[in-house]
């Protein structure tokens, strides 16, 4: 009983230091150190461009700012049956202005501070309401 111990783990740890060796999984992989060397740059035979001038208009007439509202907002684009149908059900075309987005970080736009207590509300953890107790202040 005594040798069976040993025989066995070190069988055990022949199998699994077999499974190290190469024999089968031998792929032909790229060599990452391989360095590849990159075309030289070429000048274009068109030399008729000429430099900026200082003050003077863009040649391509992009406006920086309206492209980013593109980019983030899509531009104008026609609304969807699923968005048509939820305006309908808010109250139709009274209900939706366009420029909403834009109105509700204006500095005239009416703000009622409803204190702490619907802060409170919102803020309240759910349940039953059976742990509840009145707190005095």
């Amino acid at each position: 009983m005594r040798k069976i111990v040993p025989v066995a783990l070190a069988l055990t740890a022949v199998a699994l230091l077999s499974g190290c060796g190469k024999r089968g999984y031998d792929r032909a992989r790229p060599d990452e150190f391989a360095v590849a060397r990159q075309a030289p740059l070429v000048i274009p035979p068109d030399f008729s461009l000429v430099p900026p001038q200082p003050g003077a208009a863009r040649v391509q007439g992009v406006n920086s700012q309206q492209q980013t509202l593109e980019a983030l907002f899509g531009g104008n684009q026609q609304r969807s049956p699923a968005e048509n149908a939820t305006i309908d059900q808010a109250g139709g075309s009274e209900a939706a202005d366009p420029g909403i987005r834009s109105l509700v970080g204006d500095a005239g736009t009416t703000i009622v501070d409803k204190g702490t207590t619907t802060r409170d509300i919102v803020a309240a953890p759910q349940g039953d309401g059976q742990d509840v107790r009145v707190g005095t202040q």
